[in-house]
C-alpha cells in the first residue's frame, strides 16, 4: 500500500510537470473511485488551473487556482502518472480509472487496479475541515519525541495499531510502522500506553529516519506501486524486516516472525524486539 514516502516521490515528480496546466477535460472509466458522480466532478474542475502539487498524509493533492483541492487518496494499488499526449494502444497505464486531459494535450492518469483508491475536489474550507481530523506530518517540526511519548500514554491500542491510525500520526502505514518499530527495538503488539519515554524518543527518530530514507530511494515497490514516471521504487531492498519472515534479523541473525494484529501482519525480531520490552536496539 502506498504511504508517505511513496506520495512524496509522486508528488516531487508531478512538480516537475504539472503545475500550470489547465483541465480541458476528464475521463473516468471507472465512476467508483470518485464521491460523486462522473458528470458533477467534471463539471467542478473542467477548465481549473493547477497552481502546485503537495501531500498529506498519504494523499497527493491537485491545488487549483480559486481554491478549490483535488484530493487522490492512493489506496492500495493507485498511482498518478504522466504524460505528454493521451496513451494509446498497450501503452500503461493498465488500469486507468480517472484521466485527467489537459489543453497542452497532455493528460494526468490515476491508476488503480484495485480501485481502493479515491478521488474528489473539495472547497478550501472543507479540506482545511478534513485535514483537522488527521494526525502530525512525522517530518514535521511539530511532531516530537516527547509528543509522541504524551500521545502514547493516553492509548491501550496495541502500538502498530496506533501508528496505523492517520488520526495520531499522517502517513505511516503497514511497511514504515514495522521497520521504525524495528529500528527503534519495540514490539509491534506491546500496548501503546507501556512504551516508555526513552522508547518514544527512539521510536520517533525511527519513524523519521525510515520515511526519510524511503523517500531518498523513491518509495518503496512490493508489488504494484509506481511513481509519476511509471518506474518502481529502490527502497524495497532495504526493508530490514517487513515481508521477511523467515529470514535472519540484519540485527542479530534471529529468524524474523509474523504475527496478526487487527487482521494485518506484522513482522518483527523476537531479539530486538521482545514483548515485554528491554530489547537491545538493531
Amino acid at each position: 500500500m502506498p504511504e508517505l514516502p511513496e506520495a512524496e516521490t509522486i508528488v516531487r515528480g508531478l512538480r516537475r510537470t504539472v503545475p500550470g496546466e489547465r483541465i480541458r477535460g476528464v475521463d473516468v472509466p471507472h465512476p467508483d473511485v470518485l464521491r460523486a458522480s462522473p458528470r458533477a466532478f467534471a463539471a467542478r474542475v473542467r477548465g481549473r488551473r493547477i497552481e502546485g502539487v503537495g501531500r498529506r498524509g498519504k494523499n497527493v493533492l491537485l491545488l487549483l487556482d480559486g481554491g478549490r483541492v483535488i484530493a487522490v487518496n492512493l489506496g492500495m494499488t493507485g498511482t498518478l502518472l504522466r504524460f505528454r499526449e493521451v496513451p494509446r494502444g498497450g501503452a500503461v497505464p493498465t488500469h486507468p480509472a480517472v484521466r485527467f486531459r489537459f489543453r497542452s494535450g497532455g493528460v494526468l492518469v490515476f491508476d488503480d487496479q484495485r480501485r481502493f483508491g479515491t478521488v474528489e475536489v473539495l472547497e478550501a474550507d472543507a479540506w482545511t475541515e478534513r485535514q483537522a481530523r488527521m494526525g502530525p506530518e512525522p517530518l514535521e517540526d511539530a511532531f516530537t519525541g516527547e509528543g509522541l511519548f504524551r500521545a502514547l500514554r493516553a492509548s491501550v491500542s496495541p502500538v502498530r495499531s496506533w501508528l496505523l491510525d492517520q488520526r495520531r500520526i499522517a502517513g505511516v502505514g503497514n511497511i514504515y510502522a514495522s521497520e521504525a518499530l524495528h529500528l527503534a527495538g519495540i514490539h509491534p503488539a506491546r500496548r501503546a500506553r507501556t512504551v516508555t519515554r526513552r522508547e518514544a524518543v527512539r521510536l520517533h527518530e525511527a519513524i523519521r529516519s525510515v520515511l526519510q530514507a524511503a523517500i531518498d530511494h523513491g518509495g518503496t515497490t512490493i508489488r504494484d506501486y509506481r511513481n509519476a514516471d511509471g518506474e518502481a521504487g529502490g527502497y524495497g531492498r532495504r526493508l530490514h524486516v517487513y515481508g521477511r519472515e523467515g529470514e535472519p534479523c540484519p540485527a542479530c541473525g534471529t529468524e524474523l516472525r509474523r504475527t496478526v494484529i487487527s487482521n494485518r501482519s506484522a513482522y518483527y525480531c523476537p531479539t530486538c524486539q521482545p514483548r515485554r520490552g528491554g530489547g537491545r536496539r538493531p
